[in-house]
């Protein structure tokens, strides 16, 4: 099994899509990225800690590799808007990638390299690439969210349509 820590916007809307990639043996929704000791929603939420909203993916690497785990990121959350993914706004939102070795690192910076030489987005990626310091596990009532609250109006109209989406790519 290999790990790595992902932040596109809402953990919700990340974990919700992961959990239907083939490989993918668990998701964890935390924080990374900031300077904050144990942080908590609420405290991540207005802005001040410096971390990001981020899913720790482990999966299996003879099943799926991280190219393809990084395809996935790519298509469904926009890494060219800084700090924000749609309705919602903030460093805590920001395109992120905390990786574990110098390996993934190097499939990361390839596929932002190739992503730019073919100008597969109108602008430019602002995802931030760096190595992982520490994930904090968010509290319980993160973890699974969209399974446990489909009806919630958020995974209604944001988390449903983003799944939606991805189904039509993974179909493909």
């Amino acid at each position: 099994m290999e790990n790595i820590v992902l932040g596109g916007g809402c953990f919700w809307c990340l974990e919700a899509a992961y959990q239907l990639i083939k490989g993918v043996t668990k998701i964890t929704s935390g924080y990374s990225g900031g300077e904050t000791i144990n942080p908590s929603y609420e405290t991540v939420c207005d802005g001040k800690t410096g971390h990001a909203e981020v899913v720790e993916i482990e999966y299996d690497h003879t099943v799926i590799t991280l190219n393809e785990l990084l395809i996935i990121f790519w298509k469904i959350h926009d890494p060219t808007s800084l700090n924000r993914q749609g309705g919602d706004v903030g460093t805590q939102y920001r395109s992120c990638i905390f990786y574990l070795n110098e390996g993934q690192k190097k499939i990361i910076e390839t596929q932002i390299k190739a992503l730019t030489e073919n100008k597969t987005f109108a602008s430019p990626i602002v995802t931030q690439v760096a190595p992982l310091d520490i994930f904090y596990v968010a509290e319980e009532y993160h973890q699974n969210y969209y399974l446990k609250h489909p009806e919630q109006g958020y995974c209604q109209f944001v988390i449903g349509p983003k799944l939606s989406k991805l189904k039509e790519i993974l179909d493909n």
